[in-house]
């Protein structure tokens, strides 16, 4: 099993970028569209900063990840 890969890293990238759009998305629908009943907007806006929290956790993990010194042979096959 090849656990640090070149499509593992933009993985990484495309999952991070999911969280901050999600969260995003989640933080405005909270703030304008949902309606305020039985604590919805509460509920999407904390899932909202709960998704912005993970995107930069994500990029911090994949860079983590890749600068590691066993994957350093693997990234160098990667195209840039």
């Amino acid at each position: 099993m090849k656990l640090i890969s070149c499509e593992t890293m933009r993985d990484g990238i495309i999952v991070a970028m999911t969280f901050l759009i999600i969260g995003g998305g989640l933080i405005f629908l909270a703030s304008s569209i949902i309606p305020n009943v039985a604590y919805f907007p509460l509920i999407a806006n904390v899932l909202g900063i709960v998704c912005v929290l993970l995107a930069p956790i994500t990029i911090i993990t994949t860079f983590i990840a890749t600068v590691w010194p066993g994957s350093k042979k693997k990234m160098d096959n990667c195209e840039r």
